[in-house]
């Protein structure tokens, strides 16, 4: 995804959270745009669930300011919960209710007027057709976390808060869940807290790190990978040894280093994590050669770059 122009929807401003002598949110500011769907990474213990929360209005900052299309999170608590939905990690639900009572239970308190066409549209969009007459506690967790993104979406919410929502889904399911989430981002701003740091690859157009409370990074994906450190890394295999190539590139003023797999087998590290195989394929002329590649920077290499030390 490509990044958005929308407008914004969700404002945090140096934001501070206290628990006793803990700092859990320390001064961080961010903004998400209406098409955003923004990967909100960090170690457990980060402080990514606290920040969600207050945002919600399930928790209210001690210093800074929330809005949440234009309404303040503490003075207009109410007006941001209609523009909010919420999936936390462990979504609550009634077990002896069946999906359609839950469905209509929620309705109530949203105050849905049209509530045949909202629950046709959200079980239509999360999968829940032979589930709707069964009680929620004889569902699978991949369904009842269906049921937990049904309640979310079920009232068109402008603003959605979505805490691992493919926590217990198989490939399957975790791929229907992330179409969904692509295809409803267009007309939303979705903030989506994860740990399956190739699904924030996959889906998001910009991802915030955070440790220790602290804002780290705010970028895309993609530029994130690109700061990875095996970024560009050359592999290359040759059929033969070659010290005097060996010794070739490693004078080559952007080679960092090489390290030697085997004999035949090189990891050749550039200094600027750019991409110099058009520069060294002057020096392989005339070498066999048994394969070349060029690697890709993940996002999780630099996330755990990013985090280390930091008790997951």
């Amino acid at each position: 995804m490509q990044a958005t122009s929308g407008e914004v929807l969700v404002e945090v401003n140096r934001i501070k959270k206290y628990f006793g002598s803990i700092k859990a949110v320390d001064d961080i500011s961010f903004e998400v745009r209406r098409g955003d769907i923004l990967g909100f990474l960090g170690p457990n213990g980060a402080g990514k669930s606290t920040a969600m929360k207050m945002i919600t209005c399930f928790l209210q900052q001690d210093t800074g300011s929330i809005k949440v299309c234009g309404h303040d999170t503490i003075a207009e608590d109410l007006a941001v919960r209609q523009k909010i939905g919420y999936l936390p990690e462990s979504a609550p639900a009634y077990g002896e209710m069946t999906v359609t009572g839950f469905l209509n239970f929620v309705l109530d308190v949203r105050g849905v007027d049209d509530r045949q066409a909202a629950i046709d549209k959200a079980v239509e969009m999360t999968g829940l057709h032979k589930v709707m007459n069964q009680t929620i506690e004889t569902l699978s967790k991949g369904f009842k976390r269906r049921v937990g993104l049904a309640q979310a979406l079920i009232h068109d919410p402008e603003v959605l808060i979505l805490d691992e929502p493919t926590d217990g889904l198989d490939p399957n399911q975790k791929k229907l869940v992330q179409d969904l989430i692509l295809k409803i981002a267009r007309n939303k701003a979705i903030i989506l807290s994860t740990h399956i740091l190739d699904e924030v690859e996959r889906i998001c157009n910009r991802a915030i790190i955070i440790s220790e409370g602290q804002l780290l990074e705010d970028s895309t994906p993609l530029d994130l990978m690109e700061k990875a450190p095996n970024h560009n890394v050359i592999h290359l295999a040759l059929a033969e040894e070659n010290k005097e190539l060996v010794s070739k590139i490693q004078e080559l003023e952007w080679v960092e280093r090489i390290v030697r797999e085997t004999e035949t087998r090189l990891e050749i590290y550039p200094k600027d994590q750019m991409s110099h195989l058009a520069e060294l394929m002057p020096l392989l002329e005339g070498i066999h050669m048994e394969s070349i590649t060029v690697q890709e920077g993940r996002l999780e290499d630099f996330f755990r770059e990013k985090t280390e030390g930091v008790c997951a």
